[in-house]
């Protein structure tokens, strides 16, 4: 099969956009899909609305439903804003996550002035409910995170406001992505792939060194 052929676009009309999507890539199996398509099929068929998070759900299928579905960051043969699905096979997944109760949540909500909490490097996120998120579109809603990895703190206390943080989207997804559910082990893939090009090459410079320095 050549990954360039003309993709099947549809019509989808399953009722959410994460299984339009879903849908999409496993009719696709091995192709490169575009952000365009994606988007196009992501489109509400009865109303036309174009989904404003549309990336998240793809990014759901990856972490939630074990997708494989590589990028640019993946592959250096894909361009920006294109996709593929290379098989329909799925990874485990972790067991049912536990959630604040409602009071606890609002509890957090208020120690973090309603805001994002994800913090890489002393540079906080902070984006609050509602705003636009200038990096991924769509509009921001905080969701409850494990401030512990769920593969190394499954059953966090739905009463102790110490265990939770409120993420926005995107970081939930990046968290997901840069912890193994599983083993509870950064993956240290996973964050180089989502590094820029230039932090690349400085991981690039790190191991040639390091390994150039080993007994033969």
């Amino acid at each position: 099969m050549n990954e360039r052929d003309a993709v099947i676009r549809g019509p989808y009309d399953q009722r959410s956009v994460r299984a339009r999507i879903e849908a999409f890539f496993l009719d696709n199996l091995g192709k490169v899909a575009t952000r365009e398509q994606i988007l196009e099929v992501a489109t509400d068929p009865r109303t036309g609305r174009q989904p404003e998070n549309w990336h998240q759900r793809l990014s759901e299928l990856r972490t939630d439903s074990g997708y494989t579905i590589l990028s640019w960051r993946n592959r250096g043969d894909l361009k920006q804003s294109e996709y593929m699905m290379p098989n329909a096979e799925r990874r485990s997944r972790a067991s049912g996550r536990v959630r604040p109760t409602a009071h606890v949540w609002e509890e957090v909500l208020k120690a973090a002035n309603y805001r994002c909490e994800w913090n890489m490097e002393g540079a906080p996120c902070g984006l609050r409910q509602g705003d636009i998120d200038p990096v991924g579109g769509g509009t921001v809603r905080l969701t409850p995170d494990h401030k512990l990895p769920h593969s190394l703190d499954a059953d966090s206390d739905p009463q102790d406001l110490d265990k939770w943080q409120p993420l926005c989207g995107r970081h939930q997804v990046m968290k997901r992505n840069y912890w193994d559910d599983e083993t509870g082990w950064l993956n240290v893939l996973a964050i180089v792939q989502s590094a820029s090009e230039e932090q690349k090459r400085q991981v690039l410079d790190f191991l040639t060194d390091y390994f150039s320095h080993q007994q033969p």
